[in-house]
C-alpha cells in the first residue's frame, strides 16, 4: 500500500447502504484514508467536530435531517471540502441555499466516474483551503512578530532611555549578532522588562 502525501480522510454520511457500497468500491486506498461511514447528521456532527476531516460527503436525504445545515455548518466552522448529494428535483433548491458557504453540490442519480471526479473536485478544494491557511497563518506569524518587536521597542524608550530608531537598531543588530529572530529578541526583551 502506497500513501502519497495527498491523502484526504473522508466521513461519509449516507444511510443508503447501496450507495456507500457502491461508493467503498471507487475510494482508492492511497487517496482516502480513513474513511469513516456514519448513517445520521447526529453521528456526523459529533464525529466531525471532535475528529476533524479532510472531506465530507453527505448524501441526503438522511432520517434526522436532510443535511444542508450540517453541510454549511461544516464549510462555516472548518476548512474541510464538503461535497452534498441531492436529487434532481432538490438540486437547485440545494444549490441555492449552500452554495454561498461553498458547499459543492452534486445531482443524483451519478456514475461511479462522476463520483470520482465530484471527489477530486472536493480534494482540490481541500488542498486550495490549505494553501490559504498556511499563508493566512505566516501573516499572522508576521503580525504578531511586528507587534512584538513594537512592544520592545517601547519597553526599550520607556526603560533604557532610547529613541525610537536607536531601540529599532538595537533588536536588529541583537538579532544579526545573536543570529536569532526579531521575535525572539523582542520576546526576551519584553520578559527583562516585565520581570
Amino acid at each position: 500500500m502506497v500513501f502519497s502525501e495527498n491523502t484526504f480522510s473522508l466521513l461519509v454520511v449516507s444511510s443508503n447502504e447501496k450507495f456507500n457500497t457502491g461508493l467503498s468500491g471507487l475510494l482508492q486506498v492511497n487517496q482516502f484514508w480513513p474513511v469513516i461511514y456514519v448513517k445520521n447528521i447526529g453521528d456526523a456532527r459529533r464525529l466531525f467536530f471532535d475528529k476533524g476531516f479532510d472531506l465530507v460527503l453527505i448524501n441526503t436525504p438522511l432520517p434526522d435531517d436532510f443535511g444542508e445545515s450540517l453541510a454549511c455548518d461544516i464549510c462555516e466552522k472548518s476548512e474541510a471540502g464538503v461535497i452534498l448529494m441531492t436529487s434532481s428535483e432538490h438540486y437547485d433548491d440545494v444549490y441555492f441555499k449552500t452554495s454561498g458557504y461553498g458547499v459543492i453540490v452534486a445531482e443524483k442519480p451519478i456514475t461511479g466516474a462522476s463520483l470520482k471526479r465530484i471527489l477530486n473536485l472536493g480534494c482540490a478544494t481541500r488542498e486550495r483551503m490549505n494553501r490559504l491557511m498556511k499563508k493566512q497563518n505566516t501573516v499572522d506569524e508576521k503580525i504578531e512578530e511586528m507587534r512584538l518587536v513594537n512592544k520592545a521597542k517601547w519597553m526599550l524608550i520607556d526603560h533604557a532611555h532610547m529613541t525610537e530608531p536607536d531601540a529599532h537598531r538595537f533588536i536588529e543588530k541583537k538579532a544579526m549578532d545573536d543570529r536569532m529572530p526579531k521575535r525572539k529578541v523582542a520576546e526576551k526583551i519584553i520578559s527583562q522588562f516585565s520581570a
